[in-house]
């Protein structure tokens, strides 16, 4: 029996690295204040640097080839022998508390180069090298978020975004008095006036956009920034604006980045991206590959359609004059799914 076969809109075939998690950070966790001290003892400990790099076991690192590599947390009791204030609770794994302190890495002894080793940073560029101290070695989110374990990358990316939005919320918006963090860092208030705010996250929209051939088009608009490496391309992304839907968000930023309109657009998948505080949401959306494109001045240096060989090509073997997301992102994700995805043009048998 013979029948057409025709594949549905693609989907994200896997988790973006930074939205897998496996710790429970439930709220009435953080304000048990009781409960929380006398577990401390109990507790594990990540310890963040001022560059926001963490340990990791080096031979974990260099043998993982690109995934599952845990961190090297400590146990409380070597970090202190009460709960120390600036101590951020990140959550609950396997009735295990886990906090982040700051933390100096200390004298750094030599450094590794993750070249070759499978490992795909966020960087999109060569000649990665991470500083070791004993035999840990310090990564940090961006670069390296995605060859850590499921719990390692969900407390170090809440680690990171509670890191960032302390630094950015320590005098209060309505009056300018000096804040104070309450909730082991998960709430501050405002010394002068007693506002109380708690961790911000600004909404951006990312989105993979394909032309109308079959059901998931057989080429992908990617563009460039000025200020990216040569040959780096990526799908396009904003911040939605004040009193905008997701979707029109997506309709404008395409249409403002490159001249292009955009329809059928549909929600894939998110990931939060706390540098400095993003969530990112994931879209795609079909347009006409004729339509002439126009980067916008200053925002977009180039931006072309490429086809879905030239895509897997650079996906699987590499492709100096077309660098795409590294593992990290959610767009790396969102153009590895459409890359392996059927574009509806095809009939199976069976």
């Amino acid at each position: 029996m013979s029948s057409l076969s025709q594949p549905a809109p693609f989907r994200l075939t896997s988790s973006p690295a930074l939205s897998r998690s496996t710790a429970d950070r439930q709220e009435s966790l953080r304000t048990d204040p009781e409960r929380l001290r006398a577990r401390w003892p109990l507790a594990r400990v990540v310890r963040v640097d001022g560059q926001g790099r963490v340990p990791v076991p080096e031979t974990e690192l260099t043998d993982a080839r690109s995934s599952g590599v845990p961190l090297s947390t400590t146990p409380a009791l070597d970090v202190a022998e009460d709960l120390p204030a600036g101590a951020v609770f990140l959550g609950r794994w396997e009735d295990t508390d886990y906090w982040a302190v700051s933390a100096d890495p200390g004298p750094e002894q030599r450094r590794i180069s993750l070249d070759g080793l499978g490992v795909l940073g966020g960087g999109w560029g060569p000649g990665m090298e991470v500083p070791v101290t004993g035999d840990e070695a310090w990564v940090d989110l961006r670069a390296h978020g995605a060859v850590l374990d499921d719990t390692a990358a969900g407390l170090l990316t809440t680690a990171v975004a509670l890191r960032n939005w302390h630094r950015r919320a320590r005098y209060c918006a309505r009056c300018g008095g000096r804040t104070t963090l309450h909730q082991f860092g998960w709430a501050s208030t405002c010394e002068q006036c007693g506002r109380e705010e708690y961790p911000r996250t600004d909404p951006a929209v990312i989105c993979l956009v394909h032309d109308d051939v079959g059901v998931n088009g057989e080429h992908v608009l990617l563009a460039r920034q000025p200020t990216w490496p040569p040959g780096r391309y990526s799908v396009l992304a904003g911040f939605v604006e004040a009193g905008e839907s997701l979707e029109r968000c997506v309709e404008r930023e395409i249409r403002e980045e490159v001249g292009v309109e955009v329809r059928d657009v549909r929600y894939l998948g998110s990931q939060p991206w706390p540098f400095p505080r993003s969530i990112m949401m994931g879209f795609a959306a079909r347009a006409d590959a004729a339509a002439h494109l126009t980067p916008a001045p200053g925002e977009i240096e180039a931006a072309r359609w490429v086809s879905r060989e030239r895509v897997r090509a650079a996906l699987d073997k590499g492709d100096p004059e077309l660098l795409l997301p590294g593992e990290t992102s959610i767009a790396h994700v969102m153009v590895r799914a459409w890359a392996e995805a059927g574009n509806g043009s095809t009939a199976a048998s069976r």
